[in-house]
C-alpha cells in the first residue's frame, strides 16, 4: 500500500511531530472527508506500508528526525514556485526551501524527490518573461538534487475563485509556449518536465504527460517495482496518479496560499488546527462516541499479499 500525506494538507510543514508519533504508535486514522463518522484506521507498519508519498512547500521540520523513517521507502514532492507572501502568506522564503530541498535530496536521493512548479499563471508582476527566467534560475540551483520537475496551470475551482479574485485562466497557446520553452531549459539541466491533469497534447512540445505521481515515477524510488491492482482508483478522472489513501485533512494547512483548493478560508483552518493534538490518531480531532471505526485491509503491493489488520 502506498500513503499520502499531502493532497489534502502540508503534514511535514505543519504537523510533523504528530506524523512522527503516528510512527510509533504504529497506526493512524482517518475522517472520510464527505462522511465524517466513517473512519479508517491504517497500520503503519513496514510490511504493509510499501512507501509513503509527502506533499510539502516546507519539509524543513521533517529532516532532524528522518532516521526514524529509515526503514520504509519515501518520495518527495516538494513545491517551490517564484511567488512572493502576497500570493503564499505564511510559505517561508524560498532560499530556505531551496536549502532544505537540497539538505533532503542528499538524505533520501535524487530519484526519491521532485520539484513541483505550480499553479502557473499570470500578472503584472508574474509575466511569461519573469516565469522563464526564475525557472532557468531554479533549475541552476535544483538539478543536482533531482531530475524531476512538475508543472501544471492553475484550476478554477470554486475555493480558488472566492480566495483569488480576478484571477484568470491561462491560455492553451500560452500553455504549449511556456511548456516548450520550460522543457528545453529543464533539459539542459537533466531535468525532465512532468505535467499533471494537463492537456495530453503537451507532450508535443516534449514534456511527460503521465502523471505526477505515476506507477513510472514511484517504481524509480523504490527498490522493486510495485504490483499496483488493475483496479486501483485514482485522485480524478483523468489523472493516473497515485493519491488515494490519504492520512490528511482538508481545511488544515496553514500556508494560506490564494490559489489553494483544499481549504474553505483562513477562519476554518486556524479553528481546525486548534483542534488538532499531537497525540491523537487523528490529525484533526479526536475519537467520537458515533464514530464508525474500519480497520483497513492493506496490500503490500511488493509481497502480493493480503495482510489482515
Amino acid at each position: 500500500m502506498i500513503i499520502n500525506t499531502g493532497n489534502r494538507t502540508d503534514i511535514p510543514a505543519f504537523y510533523s511531530n504528530w506524523f512522527y508519533n503516528r510512527i510509533k504508535e504504529g497506526y493512524v486514522c482517518v475522517r472520510n472527508p464527505y462522511f465524517p463518522k466513517q473512519v479508517t484506521q491504517y497500520q503503519l507498519s513496514q510490511e504493509t506500508v510499501d512507501l509513503f508519498i509527502f506533499c510539502t512547500k516546507n519539509p524543513q521540520p521533517m529532516l532532524d528526525r528522518l532516521e526514524l523513517l529509515k526503514d520504509y521507502q519515501q518520495y518527495w514532492s516538494v513545491t517551490i514556485t517564484p511567488y512572493d507572501q502576497s500570493i503564499e502568506p505564511y510559505v517561508p522564503n524560498k532560499n530556505e526551501i531551496i536549502r532544505s530541498f537540497q539538505r533532503l535530496s542528499t538524505i533520501v536521493g535524487a530519484n526519491h524527490i521532485g520539484w513541483r512548479y505550480d499553479p502557473i499563471f499570470f500578472n503584472e508582476k508574474y509575466t511569461m518573461t519573469y516565469h522563464l527566467s526564475i525557472f532557468e534560475q531554479m533549475c541552476q540551483r535544483l538539478h543536482s538534487y533531482t531530475h524531476q520537475c512538475v508543472i501544471s496551470f492553475i484550476d478554477l475551482y470554486e475555493k480558488t475563485k472566492k480566495n483569488f479574485h480576478g484571477i484568470q485562466v491561462v491560455s492553451t497557446k500560452d500553455q504549449f509556449y511556456i511548456t516548450k520553452q520550460f522543457v528545453e531549459i529543464a533539459r539542459k539541466y537533466d531535468i525532465t518536465i512532468y505535467t499533471c491533469h494537463e492537456n495530453e497534447d503537451l507532450k508535443k512540445v516534449g514534456a511527460n504527460v503521465s502523471g505526477c505521481l505515476s506507477v513510472e515515477v514511484i517504481n524509480k524510488a523504490v527498490h522493486d517495482s510495485l504490483d499496483i491492482p488493475v483496479n486501483h482508483q485514482n485522485a480524478r478522472t483523468g489523472c493516473s496518479c497515485l493519491l488515494n489513501h490519504d492520512i490528511g485533512v482538508y481545511n488544515s494547512c496553514l500556508h494560506g496560499c490564494l490559489y489553494c483548493y483544499a481549504n474553505i478560508d483562513r477562519k476554518t483552518v486556524i479553528k481546525n488546527y486548534q483542534d488538532h493534538d499531537q497525540n491523537s490518531p487523528f490529525l484533526i480531532g479526536h475519537y467520537q462516541p458515533d464514530d464508525i471505526i474500519k480497520k483497513a485491509k492493506q496490500y503490500s503491493y511488493k509481497k502480493k499479499q493480503l495482510s489482515l489488520f
